[in-house]
């Protein structure tokens, strides 16, 4: 296949792409409850006359696109679930869902693979082997939509997989990535402890479920800081604690929870043995009851090394060598781990920064948007990745 004929096509293509990405946004749909969102996937793929299955796994579709040639099979994923977040922008495509909006990106991920699967549908006589295009639901909510696609066979005889985050705080241009862990792994927990209330006047009479809640916040900040080899990344955040209605009373129950980060899959297992041991000891102490809920997250996102190289080179090819960097790992968390630990592959940050710096706002905020010209770059890698891969 001719590269510039194949970007040639994509960037015609592309106030198509914007269309999509708009319209998708302003129909957004939370992870687990995607309707329209697959269906306006499917039968786009359908009228482009690639092989669709829908409801893989759930909510997920896949279109199948088998080339002429003996090659090997390309996977190629997004996702397209929203967030539970009102969303602020005052844009021609702001959503119309109250409480419900595209603020990860996720519209552009599909837009962004519906393009390439229109350009390369184009190719068939040329392509060597097969393209599969992965579209994703219920990324944001673990255990997310990756693990059910994959035991439904979405990942059946395929050799590669390659996936892009369009990113809002990364200049537009950039391509970061890295060899071996890109993303970091993540668990969940609520605690609920249960005391005894009563009278704020007569705390003695009570088992005050605050003040435990309160220790166990203090004693998890000792978790990481003690437990955890300083050489191996872990964060440990409580978000969220609630307990009571009324000033003067001690309430019966207080709940908390939060969030563990690390890459190390033993780290998380070592966090998780402290968080009970502590909470145990500590209601033990103050004589309240518990219950802990500990749920496992998404694996830790790591390369692999050659096809990570692989996707180096040719990004180099779109944007230019010095605007590939190689980055750190994020302790943010995807789902798409669950697919490199099936596979080989690859996942990269297409930067995505607004030119306007009062328009920059991160991942989940309510004003989040990004520079749509970010597609068209990640387009063209993934053009390239299948057009170059032996």
């Amino acid at each position: 296949m001719n590269i510039n004929k194949l970007y040639t096509d994509i960037e015609s293509f592309y106030p198509k792409m914007v269309d999509i990405r708009r319209d998708l946004h302003k129909h957004p749909e939370l992870g687990f409850e995607e309707v329209r969102t697959p269906k306006v996937i499917a039968d786009f793929l359908k009228k482009i006359c690639l092989e669709v299955r829908t409801e893989v796994g759930g909510r997920g579709v896949v279109g199948i696109l088998r080339g002429k040639k003996d090659g090997q099979t390309i996977a190629l994923r997004a996702d397209f679930d929203a967030l539970p977040i009102h969303e602020e922008n005052d844009l021609p495509y702001t959503s119309t869902i109250p409480g419900v909006m595209h603020a990860c990106g996720h519209d552009g991920h599909t837009a962004t693979l519906l393009g390439v699967a229109s350009v390369l549908s184009n190719y068939r006589d040329e392509l060597k082997g097969n393209v599969v295009f992965i579209h994703q639901f219920g990324e944001e909510v673990p255990p997310g939509g990756a693990k059910p696609m994959i035991e439904d066979g979405c990942l059946d005889g395929v050799d590669v997989i390659f996936g892009t985050h369009l990113m809002s705080t990364i200049p537009l241009g950039e391509i970061h990535y890295n060899h071996d862990y890109l993303m970091a792994g993540g668990d969940l927990f609520e605690i609920t402890i249960k005391g005894k209330g009563g009278h704020g006047a007569q705390p003695h009479e009570t088992i005050d479920p605050i003040v435990t809640a309160s220790q166990l916040v203090m004693n998890f900040h000792h978790v990481v800081s003690r437990n955890i080899d300083p050489l191996h990344s872990a964060v440990l955040t409580v978000g969220a604690i609630h307990s009571g209605d009324a000033l003067n009373i001690i309430p019966d129950e207080a709940k908390l929870g939060g969030t563990i980060r690390a890459f190390d899959p033993n780290v998380q297992a070592l966090i998780e043995q402290k968080i009970r041991h502590i909470t145990e000891s500590t209601c033990t102490t103050t004589g309240a009851d518990f219950e802990i809920e500990y749920m496992r997250g998404y694996k830790a996102v790591r390369n692999d090394h050659d096809k990570t190289e692989y996707i180096k080179n040719i990004s180099a090819d779109v944007v230019g060598k010095e605007q590939v960097i190689e980055t750190k790992p994020v302790m943010a968390g995807e789902d798409f781990s669950n697919y490199l630990h099936e596979i080989p592959g690859s996942y990269f940050f297409t930067g995505a920064m607004m030119n306007d710096p009062e328009q920059v706002y991160a991942h989940h905020h309510p004003r989040f948007n990004f520079d749509e010209k970010a597609m068209l770059i990640a387009a063209k890698i993934f053009l390239t990745a299948v057009a170059k891969y032996q």
